[in-house]
């Protein structure tokens, strides 16, 4: 069987070796862990989906490499051994077997002789014998760690970038330069978090639209089921699922932000698959998907929006996390935020900011005649592409929008 680099979102077109767990002729088993792989979204875990021994390693740890290109050759149980395809420019080797499958979804290399630069030993001195990435061992070398002082936070203890520059932050040990200020590289998610936010304002023309939103429905819903809430799934009763469970009524109307933009057409979308845009404790974002919205009610939003919150931030994520996404949201409003510009998920042609909700004068015009209120309210800012869609398009969304955040009988949504 091929181990090719997978797809792991629509505009990603590569991908780096991270860490590799297996060498050659090592025996995997269905689900084991194979290898880790960053891309600008998302650092993932990568499974293996048979069972064999790994016979071939095509690519080292630390490489870059485009999607499709080989990555290892794995013997399945019961099949043939498989040579090796030849080096670049010499002659092919024997025929991989007729029956090995090509997956899209798995890898392995051989790991490293184990060194102290190269094999994570964590606190209380136990080694897991589980490899280092490439960012985590130049962190490592730059500044002389010590591993056994550090709690890795990975699988079986592995310790990761996040964990080193906690330990370097504690221990006041980071070295500053000769004008008072400390240069810290960019992490290859980092950089490819950069080259992919770049491309997107260089491609799409941004628009930002912003609506204020009285969020006093949506507000007396949370009050009355989120502790029973917060008891029984044991995360939070925010209001993202309200928003996204809106935006999922909203979209229909408006077909045209939920698609790509393809050179000079407009995929357009039937299902609404939602990309959330998820912090990874401050060291990179990801924006995994969350399918078929329009099927889910409120909770149902809320158990998904957990779970991949988790999961990203575990690095448990698969690849078909990263992918089908038709509209995005990303969540600042735990931070306080007033208003966020941001940035199109390509090939997306929108995105909606959710910014901080805050109780507010607010007028109001009912029978009671008009009249100043203390409301919770709160601004939702979306950026589309000028070249899908225009301005009244947009508008006329988020007043859908607002209607729908406004006016919905929410509790109705956790009945039955």
């Amino acid at each position: 069987m091929d181990v090719i680099m997978p797809q792991l979102g629509e505009t990603v077109d590569e991908g780096t070796i991270a860490v590799w767990h297996k060498k050659e002729g090592d025996r995997v088993a269905i689900d084991e862990l194979l290898v880790e792989i960053e891309t600008d979204k998302v650092a993932v875990e990568v499974p293996s989906l048979v069972a064999g021994t790994l016979r071939k390693i095509l690519v080292s740890a630390g490489e870059t490499v485009k999607v499709g290109t080989p990555l290892a050759i794995i013997e399945s149980e019961g099949a043939a051994v498989a040579a090796a395809p030849a080096a670049s420019g010499g002659a092919a080797g024997a025929a991989i077997p007729a029956e090995a499958t090509t997956v899209a979804a798995t890898a392995a290399v051989a790991a490293p002789a184990p060194s102290r630069a190269t094999t994570a030993r964590g606190g209380g001195g136990v080694d897991h014998g589980a490899p280092l990435s490439p960012v985590v061992r130049r962190l490592v070398e730059d500044h002389g760690v010590d591993l056994a002082r550090i709690q890795g936070t990975g699988r079986d203890g592995r310790i990761k970038r996040n964990d080193v520059l906690s330990h370097l932050q504690t221990a006041g040990t980071v070295p500053a330069a000769r004008a008072g200020a400390e240069t810290v590289p960019f992490s290859s998610l980092r950089r490819r978090i950069a080259e992919h936010m770049v491309r997107s304002k260089a491609t799409s023309a941004h628009v930002l639209q912003a609506i204020e939103v009285d969020f006093s429905a949506v507000e007396a819903a949370r009050t009355a089921f989120k502790a029973a809430w917060k008891e029984r799934e044991g995360s939070s009763l925010t209001y993202l699922p309200f928003i996204a469970r809106a935006v999922a009524l909203a979209l229909p109307g408006f077909p045209h932000l939920n698609a790509h933009a393809t050179g000079d057409a407009l995929t357009v979308f039937r299902a609404i698959n939602l990309s959330l845009a998820v912090d990874l404790d401050r060291g990179g974002l990801v924006a995994p998907v969350i399918k078929n919205v329009a099927a889910m009610r409120v909770p149902d939003i809320a158990r998904a929006i957990a779970g991949i919150a988790r999961n990203a931030r575990a690095n448990t994520l698969r690849p078909d996390d990263m992918t089908e996404g038709t509209y995005s949201l990303t969540n600042n409003g735990s931070f306080g935020t007033f208003l966020t510009a941001p940035i199109i998920n390509q090939p997306q042609v929108a995105i909606l900011s959710i910014d901080g909700v805050h109780r507010r004068p607010w007028v109001v015009n009912d029978a009671a005649g008009e009249r100043i209120v203390i409301r919770p309210v709160g601004v939702l800012a979306q950026s589309f592409d000028h070249r899908a869609v225009d301005g009244a398009y947009s508008g006329a969304f988020l007043r859908l929008l607002r209607q729908i955040l406004e006016s919905r009988h929410w509790a109705e949504e956790f009945s039955g």
